[in-house]
């Protein structure tokens, strides 16, 4: 089937007036034509057919033997290790895909197709990028030499429907309990930082936890790529950062989208994930006012997300460790961490009040702990926003 999806290719594209714009309409018809012309077309069945004419208009038009796995509501992770190895993760397993690109040509006009939609540029002066599809699905790329065996793309899929708080406790990410005490933290304006591992579901969580914030507040988000699909909130403003490229184009910060957002009025900040020195710019804003804030992070536990977030404010600034430790302690109220089991569930596995600082260390108090199952471990200490709210 490959050889002859590559022969009707080639066919088509000797036939295209690439003097002007090609309706889809015509393509598809100038396909369907043009595989008449093939030979022992007749042995293949309609369901064959119709499957050969996708694929090259698929490779033509969208983005290849990308566009049935992008399509498919199942898969949730694609992953091209160079043109000849295409991975895709279905159902919790990883499978193999049949199809492969034609070339590393082929494989890097879809990369330049992706990357073009949201003005990113990536070539071999910068070839690496991070950017999202249409839908919010959020995608990586390297291009060969920097990938040794071809150019790699990584795309992580968002489902259609964005999860609510009550979806995740139905298949066990958080228990109802849990979900009830969160929705006391986020109305109540409790800053919340959201930790753990690649693919554990961070973003999903944080979206689920904004379903909670009052509708009448008005909410700026900062992301790299936009990929949050806040609940029910209207009175948004998204901001995205944007690489600098060679024609000039000036790099936009998270720094500086945070320092943009302090002057919009916003009730709530969410910056979609800390990784470098903005978290400076995040801990202050949330130590000035701007309560009910949230934000994520890669860590392995609550306790190396504070470790990570302490090397993020230094890299933004040479200060004492013990202002910056002040800084995450006055911040942030509470870190709920997450993980993917080997059960390739993502569930909450701790969730800790932050206390302060003691003795130069910043005291985590344990509230709920995984165990068997999401278990309480304590109360909440820091209830003055509690008491706020009931006021």
């Amino acid at each position: 089937m490959r050889n002859i999806s590559e022969h009707l290719r080639t066919h088509v594209l000797e036939c295209m007036d690439f003097e002007r714009e090609l309706p889809d309409e015509e393509l598809r018809e100038l396909i369907v034509r043009e595989m008449t012309h093939l030979e022992n077309i007749e042995r293949l069945s309609i369901k064959d057919r119709l499957y050969l004419e996708q694929r090259v208009f698929n490779s033509l038009r969208k983005l290849d033997i990308l566009q049935e796995l992008l399509e498919d509501d199942t898969v949730t992770e694609i992953m091209v290790n160079g043109p000849r190895n295409v991975y895709f993760e279905k159902n919790g397993s990883f499978h193999k895909s049949p199809h492969e690109f034609a070339s590393e040509e082929k494989l890097q006009d879809v990369i330049q197709q992706i990357v073009g939609r949201h003005n990113r540029v990536v070539n071999m002066s910068s070839p690496i990028v991070d950017t999202r599809l249409e839908d919010g699905s959020r995608v990586n790329v390297v291009l060969f030499p920097i990938s040794i065996d071809g150019s790699a793309i990584s795309i992580r899929k968002f489902s259609k429907t964005a999860l609510d708080m009550d979806t995740l406790v139905e298949v066990g990410t958080v228990t109802r309990e849990v979900a009830e005490f969160l929705k006391n933290l986020v109305t109540c304006r409790y800053n919340l930082f959201i930790s753990g591992g690649t693919s554990s579901g961070k973003t999903t969580f944080l979206n689920a936890l904004s379903g909670y914030i009052p509708k009448e507040e008005r909410i700026i988000t900062i992301e790299d790529s936009a990929e949050l699909r806040l609940q029910g909130v209207k009175n948004i403003v998204r901001l995205e950062t944007r690489s600098k490229n060679t024609e000039g184009v000036k790099a936009i910060t998270a720094r500086e989208l945070i320092h943009t957002a302090l002057r919009m009025r916003p009730d709530r900040i969410i910056v979609g994930e800390c990784r470098g020195e903005e978290a400076l710019d995040m801990l202050q804003a949330m130590n000035t006012g701007h309560d009910g804030s949230l934000s994520t992070g890669h860590a392995n536990s609550t306790q190396d997300m504070l470790n990570r977030l302490e090397t993020m404010v230094l890299m933004g600034m040479d200060l004492p460790l013990q202002a910056v430790r002040q800084q995450i302690a006055s911040g942030i109220d509470v870190v709920i961490h997450l993980e993917r089991g080997s059960d390739k569930k993502r569930r909450v596995v701790e969730i800790s009040e932050v206390l302060g600082v003691k003795n130069g260390v910043i005291r985590l108090h344990k509230l709920y702990e995984y165990e068997n199952g999401l278990k309480k471990r304590g109360e909440l200490q820091k209830k003055e926003k509690l008491y706020n709210r009931e006021e």
